[in-house]
């Protein structure tokens, strides 16, 4: 058995590239490799300030999660207190 020669995934017998593989190859040969790459780069991967920015949010989820849980817990002490 032939494994792809790009995803390694599928199964090829009679070409080194499966149909979802063969489809981008043609995409690179329509618009330039290095446009595909570069559209690839801006849709798929995060830049390091996006990245910073949904870290950033991820954390404030937190602490915001922990705030209400924190409150949640000092209103149910209150609560058995009275």
């Amino acid at each position: 058995m032939f494994s792809c020669a790009l995803c390694e995934q599928e199964t090829c017998y009679w070409s080194n590239l499966c149909p979802s593989c063969r489809k981008v190859k043609h995409y690179m040969s329509c618009f330039s490799r290095d446009r595909v790459v570069e559209v690839l780069d801006q849709v798929l991967a995060r830049s390091e300030e996006k990245q910073d920015l949904k870290i950033e949010l991820e954390i404030r989820k937190e602490i915001a999660k922990k705030e209400a849980d924190l409150n949640k817990k000092k209103k149910v002490k209150f609560v058995a207190q009275q």
